[in-house]
């Protein structure tokens, strides 16, 4: 047990295995889109938060308006939009974790908004960053202010 835990330190010491593919695609993508929405204007706060209900991506001020940015990477020539894949279950999840954002800051009368930013991939090679500003509402019952 003593070498496992110290294997297991050793790795977070000094490094461990490369991120499997999807999670360094991933996280190129939330890089991208990052960099668009900055160029955008979009002040960035915080990447990935997490609350017990789930995570996003990322999170911006636009103005007097926070942005809750799901960011979905993909590569080129799929079927569906990146997009479709936020479906009822998915804005559901990320309405409640944003009110776990909202409510840390205890509740500031700001506007909310929701918007996905789709990354699409060629390889390595970034072919297409398409911001889908103001996507959906806070699925309801849930409400703010």
């Amino acid at each position: 047990m003593a070498i496992v835990n110290l294997v297991r330190w050793l790795k977070s010491r000094f490094g461990s295995s490369p991120l499997p593919e999807h999670l360094r695609r991933g996280k190129l993508g939330e890089r991208v889109a990052r960099q668009h929405l900055e160029r955008l204007g979009l002040k960035f706060l915080t990447a990935n938060f997490r609350s017990a209900r789930g995570e996003i991506d990322l999170v911006c001020r636009d103005g007097d308006c926070l942005v809750f940015v799901e960011v979905k990477t993909r590569s080129v020539g799929g079927w569906t939009r990146p997009a479709a894949a936020v479906n009822a279950r998915k804005r559901r999840l990320l309405s409640q974790t944003a009110l776990d954002y909202v409510r840390l800051l205890k509740d500031p009368a700001v506007k909310l908004r929701f918007d996905i930013v789709e990354v699409e991939l060629d390889g390595d090679t970034v072919r297409a960053v398409r911001h889908l500003p103001n996507t959906f509402s806070l699925t309801p019952p849930l409400r703010h202010g």
